[in-house]
Parts: structure tokens; sequence; C-alpha cells
């Protein structure tokens, strides 16, 4: 049994929208591993407090975090402390037994008018999980998402859908072939981000992958308030930092794993 959790960055409206691209990120693990890791997490939260006065119990929102946004400003931590924590942030989540699948959504490049964007961002991360776990050849082997409230509604929709009825592009052609979802149990679970340090862990990773996608899709730009601290190597050595847990086999045209859409 493995606990997906996700997260996202960006917004996943269509036409119209906010931001250009749309991240989402999932996290997942067996569950045997959910209590070490959940020490681990908290023993790296003492550390942050003992050296940055982070509080332990203050939720990670990264990018308010790193615009240095409420309630963060109280903290009076400089630019490269904050860049410094999240580069420590990833460093943890190397070092856990998770693994991560990003999905981003590239909406200018998308050209059907009808186009959902988290429903297929979800869709392609859950068929990868599902990939990774194998159920063919391990019945046994299931998972269960956990996510903030805001979107379940959408995703309980999409994930009961992919159980009953799932068509999968080829890769060698135009046509599709169908597999229907068999290792996901239950709808999605609601949990708040401030009460999920792994929900804030994903929240992390999303945030990290979107600025990763700026500059990969030209799509968007870094935000103007980090313009004075943030450049592109700072990223690339997180995505670095991140890279062994992620899930690299989730697609082949990208050197970390990550599932761009529309190609």
């Amino acid at each position: 049994m493995h606990i997906a959790y996700y997260d996202e960055a960006g917004d996943d409206g269509y036409p119209q929208y906010s931001s250009p691209l749309f991240v989402l990120s999932s996290l997942y693990f067996h569950y045997l591993n959910w209590r070490p890791s959940f020490n681990a997490i908290l023993e790296f939260r003492r550390y942050l407090k003992s050296r940055y006065d982070f509080p332990v119990r203050m939720e990670m929102h990264t990018k308010h975090f790193l615009l240095n946004k409420k309630p963060y400003g109280r903290l009076k931590l400089s630019d490269n402390d904050r860049i410094e924590i999240i580069g420590l942030y990833c460093d943890l989540i190397a070092n856990l037994d998770v693994k991560i699948i990003n999905v981003v959504i590239v909406k200018p490049r998308i050209r059907k008018p009808d186009y959902l964007v988290l429903d297929t961002a979800l869709k392609y991360s859950v068929q990868r999980i599902e990939n990774d776990l194998d159920p063919a050849s391990n019945p046994s082997q299931k998972f269960m998402i956990i996510t903030d409230p805001g979107r379940v509604g959408k995703m309980v929709k999409t994930t009961r859908r992919i159980q009953r009825i799932n068509f999968i592009p080829s890769r060698y052609g135009p046509t599709s072939y169908r597999r229907e979802i068999s290792a996901l149990i239950e709808d999605p679970l609601p949990k708040n981000s401030d009460e999920s340090y792994f929900i804030q862990l994903t929240d992390l990773v999303s945030y990290i992958v979107h600025l990763y996608s700026v500059e990969q899709t030209g799509a968007s730009t870094f935000p103007a308030r980090t313009a004075h601290f943030l450049i592109s190597d700072t990223v690339k050595l997180w995505m670095e930092r991140l890279k062994p847990s992620l899930n690299l086999n989730a697609t082949t045209r990208n050197p970390y794993g990550i599932v761009f859409h529309p190609q």
C-alpha cells in the first residue's frame, strides 16, 4: 500500500487563466515509510528552528516563502537564507524513501478549446504511479491519494472515470489503447496543507518545477520580486539536488522525468 500526496503550482483555468503553466506534483511512498519519513521531517524542522528560528509548526508555502510574503517577513531571513533553506529542503526530500512525479501543462501550446487542465495532468500522473507500482505483476500494489481540499471535487471525477475507462496514447503512432487504473483505492482524500508536512514538501517540489519550467518552455518569467536574487542556475541546482527522489522513468523526454503537455 502506497500513499500519494498531491499539490500544484499555478492555476488550472483554461482558456482563461492567470498562470500560463500548471504544475501537478505527486510525492508517494510505501505506507511503512510514513513514520520514519515524518520523524526525519520533524527533526529537519527542529534544525531549521535552531538555525534560522523558523517555527516548527509554521506552514512552509514555498512561493510565499521565497517572495518573503506574510507570515515569513517577520522571520527577518535574508535572501541568501531563503535560498539556502529551499536547498536544504531539497536535500531532505532526496534522502527520504519517496518518489516524485511532475506533470506540467503548458497552456500556450493548447489547441483544443475544451482542454481540461487538471483532468489531463492528474490522469497522466496517476497513470505513471500505476506504471511504477505495476499491479499487473503484483496485484497487492495499491495506492491512495491525499491532497489539499481545494480541488478534491474535480480530482474525484477524474479518478473515478479513469478507473472505469482509460485510453492511453501509443508511443508508436496516433492510435491509443485502453487500460483502466486498477491500483488506486478510494476517492482522493482531503487534508489541509498546514496540517501535513508531506503536502508542504509536495508544494515545494511543484514550485521549484514551476520555476524550472519557466525557462524550459519560455511560457512565463520568474516573479519580479525575485529578480535581484534568484537565477536560473540556482533553480537547476535545486533540481539536481531533488533528482534522487524524482521518478525519471515518468518520461524519457526530460532529464528530470518531468512530463510536459502538450508537447
